[in-house]
């Protein structure tokens, strides 16, 4: 019964999408017959009255050679890369991290690889302390030139 159902189902909406195809065309081919039938009148477009204008030479002024600028002072280049980290191993580079728990893996694994932290933490064992540990070891990890990007 719904075999027969689901037949009869299928045959009505291929006969709906028939139908409203077969008017969208009608009308179409109606559109495009009816424009063809009456052509637009066309307008002759009037030139239009050109005026001629003199050029004049622009008068020149001396221009005085500007003052140098003194130059400002080098910015002292921090030890800490701006582009991020890098892995050693596969070569991936990742953004400074802003918080623990949106750190990559192989970051959390280099700190306890260095030494620099005791674990790998879970989301659930964060807390001021553990932070305060992981924001050191950050940034001792970002001074290492073995992890700079």
């Amino acid at each position: 019964m719904a075999e027969i159902l689901f037949i009869l189902t299928t045959i009505f909406v291929a006969y709906v999408v028939y139908a409203v195809v077969g008017d969208q065309v009608a009308d179409m081919k109606a559109i495009k017959s009816k424009e063809d039938s009456h052509p637009a009148k066309a307008e002759t477009a009037k030139p239009a009255e050109v005026k001629v204008v003199e050029n004049k030479p622009a008068q020149r002024t001396a221009k005085k050679a500007p003052e140098p600028v003194a130059k400002a002072p080098e910015k002292n280049e921090s030890p800490v890369s701006k582009s991020g980290l890098r892995d050693p191993a596969t070569g991936e580079t990742a953004s400074i991290p802003t918080n623990y728990r949106f750190a990559k893996r192989w970051i959390k694994e280099a700190m306890v690889k260095e030494g620099l932290l005791d674990k790998v933490y879970k989301n659930s064992e964060l807390d001021d302390e553990a932070n305060a540990k992981i924001k050191t070891a950050l940034d001792s990890l970002l001074q290492m030139d073995k992890y700079r990007a």
